[in-house]
């Protein structure tokens, strides 16, 4: 999928977010929070590829659409409204001279995304839902974490940081939520 098309699809699935609670709820709160996370990376992606930055415009929209199915997922918006997956048939490929760029970026995320997997530990009880909920995000985290160092290793570098950005989007909008305490690096969250 190209850079713009990916921002289209974060775009509309933003667009379609209903929230489900009552403003002034926690959950409520929640959405709104999270809500306003994803449309934050989703202009900032904006802005990056408008500057002539596609890397991070890239990084950027993956990391959107993290803390935008991460708020699905959670509950926090109504029904999932599809859209195209973000990692349908892959990234196409950026220009060469964003090759270094990419690459240091590519390998940087995935430090910060294991760094930020090892800095969490799941707040709730064991024997609540929302223990398994966390335990769920770690997982789907974990996947993204592994598929990007594939990705990493055989050289596509804009699909790897797409995985480590949305795998890293799952996990810091879990942290908003409250499903984590922090127990290493605070500075890989956005609380």
């Amino acid at each position: 999928m190209n850079i713009r098309k990916c921002q289209q699809n974060l775009a509309a699935g933003l667009a379609a977010a209903r929230f489900t609670a009552p403003e002034s709820s926690y959950l409520g709160k929640t959405a709104r929070t999270i809500h306003g996370m994803a449309s934050a990376y989703e202009s900032d992606g904006l802005a990056f590829c408008a500057g002539g930055d596609p890397v991070n415009g890239l990084a950027g929209f993956f990391y959107g659409f993290g803390w935008l199915h991460f708020g699905y997922e959670y509950g926090a918006f109504g029904t999932f409204i599809e859209t195209a997956c973000p990692f349908t048939g892959g990234c196409d490929t950026l220009p060469s001279e964003y090759r270094e760029k990419l690459e240091e970026k590519a390998r940087r995320y995935r430090r910060l995304l294991d760094t930020a997997r090892i800095s969490v530990s799941p707040g709730p009880d064991p024997a609540t839902f929302s223990f398994v909920f966390s335990e769920r995000v770690l997982c789907i985290s974990g996947l993204y974490s592994r598929q990007g160092s594939v990705f990493l290793e055989s050289g596509r570098f804009e699909d790897a940081l797409a995985c480590f950005s949305y795998g890293h989007g799952w996990l810091d909008a879990a942290v908003t939520a409250g499903l984590y305490r922090i127990t290493g690096e605070r500075d890989l969250f956005t609380v």
